[in-house]
């Protein structure tokens, strides 16, 4: 698993993450379908070896804005399979749980995780879109490494999540990391300050909010994958930590 506290991505060019030090890309199968772990075998294999790929597994993508979860024990391990052979890879690093199903009981999911990891198909599993009592409950059948989670500086709804996974030594990939940006006028009196765009500010952040944090921000063209990795060098004051900290809005 690669450290915390690092900027890692959904690149719009993976080539160029390389490049800039990008050592951690994350996808799924359900993007696209398909197309975004086509894309990163396609341009990327055979891969550095310091390069950890972390894909999802438990949604289906029949159609446009369409995202049912699917967490039956024979589709994820179907998921799994297919994820190996668009990657390319014997062994996926990490395999996450992208929703639990409320049709399936949850342990039923994780344990089709742990079979594929028992095979040698997966390295480490992680949790997308939980709460700590699913942790809990995936934790009593295997060792979790990540929780991948939505959180920003408006959406704080797994703040305790990231404490507990400071606690545990795990990692905490906050999606959808950029969110409203131009109504939060203290995001934009800190990045003109800095003279930072408000998406590097709230990078450099979520990289100052915690040591477990690995950011994981989506991006829709080169410039914007260049200008995401530039908030590594942005090292907010304790006092603009704060500020962020105590405001949603």
């Amino acid at each position: 698993m690669p450290s915390p506290g690092r900027l890692c991505t959904r690149p719009a060019d993976p080539c160029r993450a390389i490049e800039l030090g990008v050592d951690f890309i994350d996808t799924a199968d359900s993007y696209g379908p398909h197309v975004s772990e086509e894309l990163i075998s396609e341009t990327l294999y055979p891969y550095p070896d310091d390069l950890v790929i972390a894909t999802k597994g438990g949604l289906e993508r029949p159609g446009p804005g369409q995202w049912p979860a699917n967490g039956r024990p024979e589709h994820l391990i179907e998921a799994c399979e297919g994820s190996l052979r668009r990657l390319k890879l014997d062994q996926i690093p990490l395999y996450q749980f992208h929703r639990p199903d409320p049709a399936v009981p949850l342990e039923d999911s994780i344990s089709a995780l742990v079979t594929l990891k028992e095979q040698g198909k997966i390295r480490h599993i992680g949790l997308s879109n939980v709460t700590e009592d699913q942790l809990r409950r995936a934790q009593q059948l295997a060792p979790i490494v990540s929780i991948q989670n939505r959180y920003n500086v408006e959406d704080r709804q797994s703040e305790s999540l990231i404490d507990l996974c400071e606690q545990e030594q795990m990692v905490f990939l906050p999606w959808a990391p950029i969110q409203n940006l131009g109504r939060n006028r203290i995001v934009q009196e800190i990045a003109q300050r800095y003279g930072a765009t408000p998406r590097q500010v709230v990078l450099a952040w979520l990289l100052a909010r915690s040591p477990s944090i690995l950011p994981i921000p989506g991006t829709g063209s080169v410039s914007h994958l260049d200008d995401n990795v530039a908030a590594v060098a942005i090292k907010l004051t304790p006092a603009d930590v704060a500020s962020l900290i105590g405001n949603a809005g």
